[in-house]
């Protein structure tokens, strides 16, 4: 039997036309998206279909959307008989991670993803902030640039060996892009988020939300979570809380948790939603490393068809 890996996709994976296709085809899409209009109050499904794409963009709906979308294909993949030995998901994709292990039910999430984006917006709104990210420098020189740069960057995203983010203040990052370009980095690619997300700079935001996630009873998970904070399993109702809490203000140890993954024997990897960010950061971690994308009914057919499920 495969050991195989839910991974599923943070901010930034979003289009306009987003989780149509299943809509067309799955009655499940359909009634995550009806509960998801009458929680949030405004109608999430059409402007996932339909955009406008700078409004999808904002992080107050961008973060929702996504959420919702990876959701309608887990619980597909779930009536499928498709299950994860473990799941993990990037920044936002966290929660659809906890989701898929059965800590926290659907409207909880969807909640505390909604004021996750309204908090993270708030700080967003008071500075003049963004996310880049650099490509083919190691993660020592990145960490070494950003620390001495005087405006607050930090490196926040350790995506694969040729991929790192740095985030912080505008200034702080157009400083940081000049030097590392000297040091050797091939690219510095500003990122469509409006905030410093991950950094020191949202410590305001992890504070109010760690008193929105006391609020909530959190089950023991059902399946194994590897977290962001940390890249090991949280296997207890606390660990995963207390992973949720720091993530905010944190980096995120995407390589460090795939690496982890492929070490303990995961031999199929599944990014579950929309775009393939994952599929093509996986790709550079470790080239053998086997991972589809599954997103529309076409890709769901592919997948019985390997698993014979």
């Amino acid at each position: 039997m495969r050991k195989i890996a839910f991974l599923f996709p943070g901010q930034g994976s979003q289009y306009v036309g987003m989780g149509k296709e299943s809509y067309e085809v799955y009655q499940e899409s359909k009634e995550v998206f009806q509960q998801a209009n009458e929680i949030l109050g405004f109608d999430i499904e059409r402007l996932c279909f339909e955009g406008p794409e700078e409004e999808l963009k904002k992080t107050i709906n961008t973060q929702p959307a996504i959420l919702i979308v990876s959701w309608i294909i887990t619980e597909i993949l779930r009536e499928k008989g498709v299950r994860a030995t473990v799941v993990a998901g990037h920044s936002l994709g966290e929660y659809n991670a906890v989701l898929a292990s059965g800590v926290l039910d659907f409207p909880s999430v969807l909640k505390l993803v909604h004021r996750r984006a309204q908090l993270m917006e708030e700080v967003s709104n008071k500075v003049d902030g963004g996310m880049a990210a650099v490509i083919g420098l190691k993660r020592g020189k990145v960490i070494s640039i950003c620390e001495n740069i005087k405006e607050i960057v930090e490196t926040v995203n350790f995506n694969s060996p040729s991929q790192i983010v740095i985030s912080g203040e505008k200034r702080g990052i157009e400083k940081a892009a000049k030097q590392l370009m000297k040091e050797g980095a091939k690219r510095v690619i500003p990122l469509p988020v409006s905030g410093p997300f991950h950094t020191s700079l949202m410590e305001e935001a992890a504070d109010k939300f760690s008193y929105e996630l006391n609020k909530l009873n959190f089950s023991i998970p059902q399946c194994k979570v590897i977290t962001n904070v940390f890249a090991s399993y949280a296997s207890t109702p606390e660990e995963v809380k207390r992973a949720l809490k720091q993530q905010i203000n944190h980096p995120v140890l995407w390589e460090d948790s795939m690496k982890k993954l492929i070490l303990d024997g995961i031999d199929l990897f599944i990014e579950v939603g929309p775009g393939k960010v994952l599929q093509n950061l996986l790709r550079r971690i470790d080239r053998k490393a086997e991972i589809l994308g599954v997103e529309t009914p076409s890709d769901i057919d592919k997948l019985e068809k390997l698993l014979k499920v």
